[in-house]
């Protein structure tokens, strides 16, 4: 059963003038530690692809925020949703803390899709609370 739905569009452009504004202390506050080290290898290769990595995490979290109804409410943050890439490449959410604890407790199971273009990243999120096992 679907226990809610999130989107969110992000423009990469705001990403980029706030990273600029902030330097990694952005990057800090809205990534874990293991998007942390993939956004510093893709930024170190292509800087193109770590700002639209660190715009497509950013969405996922925005959109993942949503779909379980709390917003960036604790036990919901940045640092406790992260998007990682399975060995095919598909992008999976990790929680870590107590909000992976209040998640578990629920019975909820997220999907995630992200995006992204030149100048825009999009995520879309469905959690779905999986049935009680008997």
């Amino acid at each position: 059963m679907i226990y809610g739905i999130g989107t969110d569009l992000c423009d990469v452009r705001r990403i980029e003038r706030v990273l600029a504004r902030k330097g990694e202390r952005f990057a800090h506050k809205v990534l874990g530690p293991h998007e942390l080290e993939v956004w510093r290898a893709r930024s170190a290769r292509v800087p193109g692809r770590g700002l639209r990595y660190l715009a497509t995490r950013f969405a996922a979290k925005e959109a993942f925020s949503k779909a379980i109804g709390l917003g960036m409410h604790m036990p919901m943050t940045w640092r406790a949703c992260e998007v990682v890439n399975v060995p095919g490449g598909a992008p999976q959410i990790r929680l870590h803390g107590e909000l992976a604890r209040w998640f578990a407790a629920r019975g909820l199971k997220a999907h995630v899709s992200v995006t992204d273009e030149s100048d825009h990243a999009a995520a879309f999120v469905v959690v779905e609370h999986l049935p009680s096992q008997p």
